[in-house]
């Protein structure tokens, strides 16, 4: 140790005027304590404060010498803590082979002291080493087997760590439910400790989940927090992402002055500073805002400059963005064989980052816990003892006997129950004989007074669609003759005449959509719908129904999101144009004015997943079983809208002939998540 013992006074003399008081005083302490574990208990104290303080090379060399000592005195504790900074300090110079190897070291070392602790403690290191490798699945494993010791001993800055490890290895994985989860639980610990720079830090992780779950109003609420607790000197970089990314907020949803406001904020603030990334991000959403705006020259000139940007910032989530823009502005503009190029760039791109993007195990998350949780146990105990050994060994000896003396039995009891077989073999038979009779008799029975129920429920459905649909059809066939009555006999003056038609119209729509409607099901009810499936563009069936849905959606004030993409599905077209109409037409009718319609479709499973979502008046727990019955259940628009509570019914059918599913998802007074799911390929009956 006498390398250690110099080492130790050197530092002393000739660093202490640059080193903190605490340091100094270790250095010291260590020069003058006995050869004994005392000294490698200051020792580590001394390694931990030179790796907070970053001089790693000086936290090597004590590193060495305490290891040596350690091994002289068979002070394992001091071995495995040596080994752990070492790997700590090969990790953050991005050394992972070498950290992972001290790594496993300290751990097998914690594993023979049965320290807890310690086991947790490298475990959430090698989760962190693990997520930074990319290999989510292994780190999540390793922190999750941490957490449980840390948050049964209230270590709030281990707590902070790992939770921030399983929040990134969750949003790596596209888990954004779990992601937000940690996120929010990493920023309640780092409020405890009062750090500064990890409240932030979360603060904005979660803004980012919040606007990944379309929730913009949340985000924006917590950027705004984030905005709130920088220092304009050392956030500089911070700053400039926050500002463009509120202004994207507001841009979501169509509030056109405060995405303004911002984004140009934004753009000066990232041109003050030449952060590229800030101006590319500044750009593209600010030639996002002047093309909603119709602003068609001032748009091109800020999407052309961020294509510049683009092509060299290495940001593809930006750079894809980019492209989008730059197909809608030479669509726009007419620039059509452009457009087509920057849709190719656009969809390959896509295509890469969600190859890249795929989480890469279940997102069950819970069982993958509750599996952990038994991980856990059976990482922190030792390997049994040689007596364990041989006390399992006589078990085994004793489970043999037992085993010989039960097939014994077993055997005598088998050719007595043989015998009696034969003996009864016969009656048996006929027993068997005539209970099949029965049950074929009762199956008849049975399948004649489901009919007949059938055939009841049939009629009484019959009678009160037909109530409906007569009492509609006359209100609103009534209501236009009324008005045409009214002009023919010149009751009513023109200019009067041509107030009323806007009402006149949605008499004549509803009437239309109930008649559509009733035509579909009564052909469904008669089995004459044969499905005819080929394949076509599901894009194409939106684009055509949104005109059918343009009147409403503007007398509403809806902001309609159309995030649908090209993909080709195996079905019958007119029937998904029937699917894709009721489904619109539903989520319009119980929108309320400002509400948000979004439109979307992706690839799941070799499926097209279809969604149809509304921040509605949402439909309650009670009503949700109601719906895709046959048993006529409607309720009225938010402005008084009528129906037959046929379409849903209706949808249900057809999706099942053309062998996909329907289902929804609502939360009251939030919104409606209408889900279809289609084949892309033709599917074997």
């Amino acid at each position: 140790m006498k390398r250690l013992l110099t080492l130790a006074a050197f530092f002393a003399v000739f660093f202490g005027h640059s080193q903190t008081r605490e340091m100094d005083s270790l250095a010291i302490q260590l020069a003058y304590q006995q050869q004994d574990s005392s000294k490698v208990i200051t020792s580590i104290r001394l390694i931990k404060a030179l790796y907070k303080a970053e001089d790693y090379q000086k936290a090597l060399m004590y590193i060495s010498e305490t290891e040596q000592l350690s091994q002289s005195l068979n002070y394992l504790n001091g071995v495995a803590e040596a080994n752990y900074y070492k790997a700590l300090i090969y990790a953050n110079k991005n050394d992972y082979f070498n950290a992972l190897d001290h790594f496993n070291k300290s751990k097998k070392i914690y594993q023979e002291l049965k320290d807890t602790l310690g086991i947790a403690k490298v475990s959430n290191s090698i989760g962190l080493v693990e997520i930074k490798r990319g290999n989510y699945s292994t780190g999540l494993v390793n922190s999750l087997s941490a957490i449980r010791i840390f948050e049964e001993r209230n270590l709030y800055e281990d707590l902070s760590l790992a939770y921030n490890n399983l929040a990134d290895a969750y949003y790596n994985t596209n888990q954004v439910d779990k992601a937000l989860e940690f996120n929010l639980k990493a920023l309640r610990v780092r409020e405890r400790l009062r750090d500064s720079s990890g409240i932030k830090m979360s603060t904005k992780n979660i803004a980012k989940l919040y606007s990944k779950r379309k929730e913009h109003r949340k985000a924006i609420e917590y950027y705004e927090d984030v905005l709130a607790m920088l220092n304009p000197k050392t956030d500089q970089t911070l700053r400039g992402e926050v500002l463009p990314r509120i202004g994207e907020e507001y841009l979501k949803f169509k509030a056109y002055d405060k995405a303004s406001e911002y984004l140009i904020e934004g753009l000066k603030y990232n041109r003050t500073i030449n952060d590229k990334e800030g101006i590319l991000r500044a750009l593209n959403s600010m030639g996002s805002l002047n093309l909603a705006q119709n602003k068609t020259r001032l748009a091109e000139s800020l999407i052309y400059e961020a294509h510049e940007l683009a092509k060299t910032a290495g940001n593809d989530e930006e750079l894809l963005k980019n492209y989008k823009l730059l197909m809608t502005l030479d669509s726009t503009t007419g620039r059509f064989q452009n457009a087509y190029r920057w849709q190719r760039e656009y969809f390959n791109l896509k295509q890469h980052l969600e190859h890249e993007n795929q989480p890469q195990f279940s997102d069950n998350a819970n069982s993958i816990e509750e599996a952990l949780h038994t991980v856990a146990k059976n990482d922190i105990l030792d390997s049994p003892t040689d007596t364990s050994l041989l006390g399992n060994t006589k078990q085994v000896k004793n489970l043999k006997l037992l085993s010989y003396g039960l097939i014994v039995g077993f055997l005598g009891v088998l050719t007595f129950l043989l015998l009696i077989y034969l003996k009864r073999k016969n009656t048996v038979k006929y027993t068997q004989e005539l209970e099949e009779k029965n049950k074929q008799i009762q199956l008849q029975n049975d399948a004649i007074l489901e009919q007949s129920h059938h055939l009841e429920e049939t009629n009484k459905v019959k009678d009160r669609l037909f109530s409906i649909v007569s009492h509609d059809l006359k209100d609103s066939i009534s209501s236009i003759k009324g008005f045409l009555d009214l002009l023919k006999e010149d009751s009513i003056s023109r200019e009067e005449f041509n107030e009323l038609i806007p009402e006149l119209s949605e008499n004549a729509n509803n009437a239309s959509l109930l008649l559509f409607n009733l035509l579909n099901w009564s052909k469904s009810q008669m089995q004459n719908l044969e499905p005819k499936p080929e394949l076509f563009n599901i894009q194409d069936i939106f684009q055509s129904k949104l005109n059918l849905v343009d009147q409403k959606v503007e007398q509403k004030r809806i902001v309609v999101i159309d995030e649908s993409q090209r993909e080709f599905i195996y079905a019958d077209k007119s029937m998904v144009e029937i699917i894709i109409q009721n489904l619109l037409t539903n989520a319009v009718k119980f929108s309320r004015v400002g509400d948000i319609i979004t439109i979307s479709n992706k690839d799941v499973n070799g499926k097209s997943l279809i969604c149809v979502e509304d921040t509605g008046v949402g439909i309650s727990k009670e009503n949700l079983s109601k719906l895709f019955q046959n048993n006529n259940f409607t309720t009225v628009g938010t402005q008084n809208e009528k129906g037959t509570g046929l379409g849903l019914t209706i949808c249900k059918e057809l999706v099942e002939l053309n062998h996909g599913k329907i289902w929804v998802e609502s939360t009251p007074n939030v919104g409606t998540k209408f889900y279809v799911e289609l084949p892309k390929v033709q599917t074997e009956n």
